[in-house]
């Protein structure tokens, strides 16, 4: 009856086998053998069999075993398993496992977990060819090492058998391996060396900015700027610095070496060192204004450079400084400087420099402008000149060159002037001269920006913000201390290159409103910004010859666009003719109740510029159409700024605001309904998509060199 038994055994085990071999796929192991896949197993029973009793060789499948295996299968594996009728019994001591089934001949059932989650079946039959796992249909080898969990023996090779082999993973194995930025990007760095020396010692053994440093001290000997005299008691001394400074050209070449002594004014005492302070800056919008007139009429524009300008002021304080670091008097070593006259770094240098410069040009017959402090006008017959002035720097134009000529050769009696010729590079601003006008950009001063914060080779974008972003002050993990510092250089310097980009003014400020707390959210927004600036390096403003003076600008509104505190962001473009001469991409100061409203807070901004602008023009004697033109997409804005009869719809309106309906009432100004498709503001409040925004860029008259 054994025998029988066996006989039985044996020939259900063989059918079981040529089924399988007939309904697998096979794989290629990876020791080059074939291992078996089964997406579906059918078993040949003998009659007068139990299946439920059935041991299958080779399969790596027992009805006791269907649970295990159901919870090792992997993706798309269809094996059918009856479930099992009776619990397993315990394993004799000398029994094993082959391939996940039986032993014929044992007195016991003692299944073993699927091969199809264990070990791969070889072609030759043995299933401990190749240790392996299943992964989701492929065959991945087996850590040897891996520690084997308590299994069962194997009697062929005489080794213990893991009832479940796992991977191991590199990082279980300690192995780790940081991500590498393959576009050149670091994530908040400032890394690159811009080849200036950091101490006093670095810079005196360098022949060049030794050089450098003789030159500036000797200019401060000549020019008398302080006297040594022994210190007194009680009267505040501050300290000074050498600042080191590499001046390069347009193209990037490195022009001269500067070296700069500067004292600590921040140590000056206010009612002793100093009182009253004056910031020196001539608006941007005058610049382009300027520039623009001149442009359109034809007249030369140069540009002049004053030597050491702030030491030309002469000072009504008493201030007392150290002598410089490495220029110390050897016989009166512990004498301090009484300046004489202004030092770069005093708190009353600027307006020191101002003053000496502002009744120089008045005793040649030039009248500050009531618009612009910084700029002066020249009208005799038909000579006529404007002179801008930003700090050292000087931009001359004139309708004669001769005038230009004079002009310099008169300042030169009193100050140290170097002619640079005709305007070219002035303030980071590269003016390129071409046939109809003039291009200004900044593509070095780009080029340096994205340098320094290690974007150099960052992949383009198209747009300088994705329509779907919305910043919040609550969104993103908090930058650490050192990195909250270079997010506020990074958007510093992007404020600084909006003069002649217009379309990153709106990014650019949204940037600026998180800079009291910035997250890695905010960061990723300006890091979008860097990588338009790469696609649009070299792109520059245009200003060309236009023959009208008709004063034009465009106003929009984003109602409660910000998610914090719900307020509405306000734009406006004003124009000159054709040119583009001020702008404006701010979030206003109050909440907005509705779009109307916050339109109208938008038109009286522009109507305040547009009124700044007009009376410029007047001062600088250029006849312009006694009413401009604004327009806006907004039709309840434009019946509010000439129908006064809404009262209860803007009772709640700051008085302020409405100093609009005086100068439409006064036919000093009309108001124009625009569709939104052609109003030109609209990329001042939001960001547009990629069409738009070319659309947008075009409208603002921004070309490329070329």
């Amino acid at each position: 009856m054994h025998d029988h038994v066996s006989d039985v055994l044996s020939a259900g085990a063989t059918n079981a086998d040529r089924v399988f071999q007939e309904q697998s796929a096979t794989t290629p192991t990876a020791e080059g053998g074939i291992s078996c896949v089964l997406p579906q197993l059918h078993t040949a029973t003998h009659p007068g069999v139990d299946t439920a009793s059935l041991p299958l060789g080779e399969s790596g499948v027992s009805p006791s075993n269907s649970a295990p295996a159901a919870a090792h299968s992997t993706r798309g594996e269809s094996a059918v398993r009856p479930p099992p009728t009776t619990a397993p019994d315990p394993p004799a001591p000398d029994s094993g496992a082959r391939g996940g089934a039986t032993v014929p001949g044992s007195s016991s059932e003692n299944p073993v977990p699927s091969s199809r989650a264990t070990h791969g079946v070889s072609g030759s039959g043995s299933p401990f060819t190749s240790h392996e796992v299943d992964t989701g249909g492929s065959s991945v080898a087996a850590d040897p090492e891996a520690v084997p969990a308590p299994g069962v023996h194997d009697a062929v090779r005489g080794v213990e058998v893991p009832a479940v082999l796992r991977p191991r993973t590199r990082l279980q194995a300690g192995i780790r391996q940081p991500k590498q930025f393959k576009d050149g990007t670091v994530r908040y760095g400032l890394l690159t060396t811009t080849g200036e020396p950091n101490n006093l010692d670095e810079a005196l053994g360098n022949p060049n900015w030794k050089r450098a440093m003789d030159e500036e001290f000797m200019a401060l000997q000549s020019n008398k700027t302080w006297r040594l005299v022994s210190q007194v008691p009680g009267r505040n001394v501050i300290d000074c610095k050498w600042v080191y400074k590499i001046k390069k050209n347009a193209d990037g070449s490195i022009e001269r070496y500067k070296a700069r002594l500067v004292a600590k004014g921040f140590k000056q005492r206010y009612g002793l060192d100093y009182e009253e302070t004056f910031s020196l800056v001539v608006k941007s919008a005058t610049i382009r204004l300027v520039l623009s007139v001149a442009v359109s009429c034809g007249w030369s524009l140069r540009q002049l450079d004053v030597k050491n300008a702030f030491l030309h002021g002469i000072l009504e304080e008493e201030v007392y400084m150290r002598q410089p670091p490495g220029y110390q008097d050897k016989n009166l070593p512990h004498y301090v400087c009484k300046l004489e006259k202004a030092l770069y770094g005093l708190k009353q240098a600027p307006r020191a420099w101002y003053s000496r410069l502002s009744v120089k040009l008045q005793q040649l017959g030039f009248k500050p402008s009531r618009g612009d402090t910084s700029l002066f006008i020249f009208k005799k017959a038909e000579l006529t000149m404007y002179v801008l002035v930003y700090v050292d720097d000087i931009i001359v134009a004139s309708s004669a060159p001769e005038g230009t000529s004079r002009l310099l050769q008169a300042l030169k009696s009193k100050f140290a002037l170097k002619d640079l010729g005709e305007l070219h590079y002035f303030l980071g601003i590269e003016v390129s001269h071409m046939k109809d006008g003039i291009l200004l950009s900044q593509g070095k001063y780009s080029n340096d920006m994205l340098r320094r914060t290690g974007m150099l080779n960052c992949k383009p974008c198209s747009t300088p913000m994705t329509t779907t972003e919305k910043l919040s002050a609550y969104a993103g993990t908090p930058l650490s201390v050192d990195d909250v510092t270079r997010y506020r250089s990074v958007v510093g310097a992007l404020q600084y290159l909006t003069l002649t980009r217009p379309d990153i003014s709106f990014a650019v400020n949204k940037a600026c409103q998180f800079l009291h707390a910035p997250t890695t959210d905010h960061w990723t927004a300006v890091k979008r910004i860097l990588r338009y600036i790469k696609h649009t390096l070299h792109m520059g403003l245009k200003i060309t010859k236009s023959m009208s003076t008709l004063v034009s600008g465009f106003s929009d509104a984003d109602w409660a666009g910000c998610i914090d505190d719900r307020r509405s962001t306000g734009g406006f473009a004003i124009y000159l003719g054709r040119n583009l001469v001020s702008w404006s991409a701010r979030k206003q100061p109050t909440v907005a109740r509705s779009s109307t409203e916050a339109e109208y807070k938008a038109m009286a901004n522009a109507t305040a510029e547009i009124i700044w602008i007009q009376s410029l023009l007047q001062e600088l004697g250029i006849r312009s159409p006694p009413a401009a033109v604004l327009w806006c997409d907004n039709l309840g804005a434009t019946y509010l700024s000439a129908n006064p009869v809404f009262h209860a719809r803007t009772k709640h309106i700051e008085i302020d605001y409405h100093f609009v309906r005086e100068r439409v009432a006064d036919k000093k100004l009309h108001i124009r309904l625009v569709s939104t498709g052609d109003q030109i503001a609209d990329g001042f409040t939001k960001p547009l998509m990629t069409r738009k925004h070319y659309e947008y860029v075009n409208n603002l008259n921004l070309r490329n060199p070329g």
